[in-house]
């Protein structure tokens, strides 16, 4: 894995307007905040779900982990819906048979609606009861692309 460096930070600035502080958090809160994230990265990144694990322990919004990733210089790794993998995920037809008419019914609703986002998917996993990567990979196999990553990635 390479570091996340100012390269990267540019590129994701001009994608993503993420300001310092998104939540207001006090500066007590993002001390701590900052202390968490340097304690949980290996090797200067952090997985996706131990970054959601910090934003709940600390309840603070996912964001403002992020963002705190971000001013550190560490990488997000290991998202939650595959979207920072090497190797892309391959569908199955067989798989892509198997997906819940009403799973495929929500995604088309959502994408329609423009609302298909990384906090949709995690919200349509809990009420279906299946892995958000689960939605994540029908909803590839459909070639809808998911946006607004809670951690501001992308």
């Amino acid at each position: 894995m390479r570091d996340f460096n100012d390269a990267d930070r540019q590129k994701k600035q001009g994608r993503i307007q993420t300001k310092e502080n998104p939540c207001g958090l006090s500066d007590d809160t993002l001390s701590k905040l900052e202390q968490k994230v340097k304690a949980s990265a290996i090797e200067n990144h952090l997985p996706c779900g131990t970054a959601f694990k910090i934003a709940q322990d600390a309840g603070v919004p996912k964001i403002a982990v992020g963002e705190r990733v971000d001013r550190l210089g560490i990488r997000i790794t290991n998202c939650q819906i595959g979207c920072f993998k090497v190797d892309k995920n391959i569908h199955d037809s067989a798989e892509n048979r198997q997906t819940d008419d009403k799973v495929i019914a929500a995604l088309d609703t959502l994408n329609r609606n423009d609302a298909l986002n990384c906090a949709s998917v995690f919200e349509l996993a809990q009420q279906v009861k299946t892995t958000p990567m689960a939605i994540a990979n029908a909803a590839n196999a459909r070639n809808l692309r998911i946006r607004h990553c809670q951690l501001g990635c992308f």
